[in-house]
């Protein structure tokens, strides 16, 4: 039975692209797959605990002598690995905020990094890989070449390097110029936030139209 992950992390709610582009790519999914299943974690309302010097290091210490702040800190990973590794197909909403990912995104990138679980340490292959890890990405201005802020944009290259040891590889989709409705400086530039979200949604509508028809 095809099975979905689906994971926000925008802190907006309903005024989230982000959340509308993952919400969009799940009904495309399921209609596709009526007989797949979803489970569903929100990061932006409950994000997981970030790596500490209470618990971080269990990544570097053997099971057998974790101190029980390691040991709570592992079975996190331990859980949203197991979440990763049911998944066909994950989908993640990863706006963009100062330029970088939500912190909560982080988190969950540093929690996937688990020798055993997520790579073999002895030959550093991934062992996440096989599955279609599709990106939602909305950000409130545009990064393109030729503009202002061309390589402020510090998501897109750092997803793929963060997750490079566990075998998943994101495929990125993406509107820009989010902001342009709702800040009068950005006014002219709606047309052009419009384009791209259209052009966005369209690219979700054909993630899986082969398999439903």
């Amino acid at each position: 039975m095809p099975h979905l992950l689906h994971i926000d992390s925008s802190i907006k709610g309903n005024e989230s692209v982000s959340r509308k582009l993952t919400a969009r790519a799940v009904a495309a999914w399921r209609a596709a797959h009526p007989d797949g299943t979803v489970t569903y974690r929100d990061l932006g309302r409950d994000p997981v605990p970030h790596l500490d010097d209470n618990g971080g290091l269990a990544r570097q210490t053997p099971v057998e002598q974790h101190t029980p702040a390691q040991a709570a800190s592992w079975r996190v990973s331990e859980e949203l690995i197991a979440e990763v590794r049911a998944a066909d197909a994950i989908v993640l909403g990863l706006p963009l905020y100062n330029y970088g990912a939500p912190s909560s995104v982080k988190a969950w990138v540093d929690h996937l990094i688990a020798p055993g679980l997520s790579f073999d340490p002895s030959t550093g292959s991934g062992l996440l890989e096989g599955r279609d890890l599709i990106v939602l990405g909305s950000r409130g201005g545009g990064y393109g070449p030729e503009t202002p802020r061309h390589g402020w944009d510090h998501v897109t290259p750092w997803l793929p390097h963060g997750l490079a040891v566990t075998g998943l590889e994101p495929r990125f989709i993406t509107a820009e110029l989010t902001l342009a409705p709702v800040v009068p400086a950005m006014a002219e530039l709606i047309p052009l936030a419009e384009q791209s979200l259209a052009e966005a949604e369209r690219e979700i509508d054909g993630l899986w139209a082969s398999v439903s028809v």
